[in-house]
C-alpha cells in the first residue's frame, strides 16, 4: 500500500474543488493519482469514481478524494465495491468520524456545497485521523 499517495477524481460539478485540493495535496508532501475529469464539460460521475475505487483496490492509495456535484452519485458508486467506505463529509467532524469510527477510506465531497476551505481541513482532519477499531471493527466487518 502506498500511503503517499491520494487518489483523487471529480465530475465537472467538481473540477474546481479538486483543483483546489490537489494544489494542497502536493503542498502536504503527498504524491496525486488524478483520475480526472480534466475541465468543466458534462461527463458521467460513475466513471470516474470507478477509476479512483481501483486505485484504492489495487493498493495504488491508500485514500481517495471523490467530488461530484452533490457528494451523493460519488459515494453511492464507490461504495458498491467491497472493501470500499466511502463518506461524504461536509464537515471536520463529519472527517473525523469517518476515520475514527467507519475506517473510511474515500472521503467525498460536495463540489456545489462545501466551501474550498472546509474541504481543505476536512481533509487534514481525515488523513491525520486513525481508526479507533475496538468495537467499531466488528461492525466494518459487518459491512462487507
Amino acid at each position: 500500500m502506498n500511503s503517499k499517495n491520494i487518489t483523487i477524481a471529480s465530475d465537472h460539478a467538481g473540477h474546481d474543488l479538486k483543483e483546489a485540493l490537489i494544489k494542497e495535496i502536493l503542498q502536504m508532501g503527498f504524491e496525486v493519482l488524478d483520475c480526472g475529469t480534466n475541465s468543466n464539460d458534462s461527463v458521467d460521475y460513475p466513471d470516474y469514481a470507478k477509476l479512483a475505487v481501483d486505485n484504492v483496490l489495487k493498493k495504488k492509495s491508500e485514500f481517495a478524494i471523490l467530488i461530484c456535484g452533490s457528494g451523493i452519485g460519488m459515494s453511492i458508486t464507490a461504495n458498491r465495491f467491497k472493501g470500499i467506505r466511502a463518506a461524504l463529509c461536509r464537515t471536520t467532524e463529519d472527517a473525523k468520524l469517518a476515520r475514527q469510527h467507519n475506517n473510511a477510506n474515500i472521503l467525498t465531497f460536495a463540489g456545489r456545497q462545501i466551501d474550498v476551505d472546509e474541504a481543505k481541513n476536512c481533509f487534514k482532519i481525515f488523513i491525520n485521523t486513525s481508526f479507533d477499531g475496538g468495537r467499531h471493527q466488528k461492525r466494518i466487518e459487518k459491512i462487507d
